[in-house]
């Protein structure tokens, strides 16, 4: 191939038809825990994460629902994955052994917010969110109808692979996807660049701005504790029984079973299966949907 700039361009297009193939055909499952937001500047603070709201009847003024808020900011963070392709392998005409390369680097790209995702869910047991306690913990702070507070817990301790319920059917998740500037499809291909020129090669790559926070550990329970009837009725007890400040039920319920790959099968079991293992009726049939999450192993 002779390199030119209309070959270039030829090349380039041909790059990127591959990575939006890769991209196209990606499996991600950040969404089933987290939320997009767009970002304006370099962190966002969501002061906000500390209210909650509720209908009253109208009776005079109407009152302002200013609650306890939070200053719990989350930094945008720049990402980059860049590969070479040497000028030897364009001017032989070698271009089908990248093909692979770019789809692969689609792919990448639809799964690096579930790489942050799950990697920060992962630490849910012993990185704080907003409220200043860990994501799972057993002494989340709330106020009762009273004005006293009391605490709250969305975790059961254990020893063994976490498995997670998580209502993710509100406005709001249990996981922010903070993004400030989207990913993108650059290249650095002219002749006088300098890789170009004193590396003979040429560089297309993807950069990012974004980072993933915690949202509402109240739409998320945690356990460590083996994944049985009584463990699963407990979790899920637990998170419909939540209240916000003052009292007010929160109408939490799980729609979704969160396992790593060692407890496929135990979790498909306790909701999927017609019966228990004694042969009674399986209650807990279609309570959630189990998703399994490779980032989770």
């Amino acid at each position: 191939m002779q390199i030119t700039s209309t070959s270039l361009a030829a090349l380039m297009i041909g790059f990127k038809s591959e990575f939006k193939n890769g991209l196209d055909t990606a499996e991600s499952q950040y969404k089933t825990i987290a939320m997009d937001v767009n970002s304006t500047k370099g962190a966002e603070t969501y002061g906000w994460l500390g209210k909650t709201t509720r209908f009253r009847k109208w009776l005079g003024d109407r009152v302002i629902q200013n609650l306890k808020t939070h200053d719990f900011t989350i930094k945008n963070e720049p990402f980059e994955n860049t590969v070479g392709v040497d000028r030897d392998d364009i001017e032989d005409d070698s271009l089908g052994l990248y093909s692979p390369l770019f789809k692969q680097m689609g792919q990448d790209t639809a799964n690096h917010p579930d790489e942050l995702v799950f990697d920060l869910w992962k630490k849910g047991f012993t990185e704080k969110c907003y409220d200043g306690q860990y994501f799972f913990d057993t002494d989340h702070p709330a106020i009762d109808e009273d004005g006293n507070e009391y605490s709250v817990s969305n975790m059961q301790a254990g020893a063994g692979p976490a498995w997670y319920l998580i209502d993710n059917s509100k406005a709001l998740m249990p996981v922010i996807f903070q993004k400030r500037r989207p990913y993108d499809f650059a290249s650095m291909d002219k002749k006088d660049d300098t890789n170009v020129f004193l590396q003979k090669e040429y560089l297309y790559g993807i950069d990012a701005r974004v980072n993933a926070g915690y949202g509402l550990w109240q739409l998320a329970f945690g356990s460590k504790a083996t994944l049985n009837k009584a463990n699963y009725d407990s979790a899920f007890e637990a998170m419909q029984s939540l209240k916000g400040d003052h009292g007010k039920p929160l109408n939490v319920t799980p729609k979704v079973l969160l396992v790593p790959p060692t407890l496929r099968a135990v979790a498909l079991e306790m909701v999927k299966a017609e019966r228990d293992a004694a042969g009674a009726t399986n209650v807990n049939r279609g309570t959630t949907e189990v998703v399994v999450c490779p980032w989770l192993a």
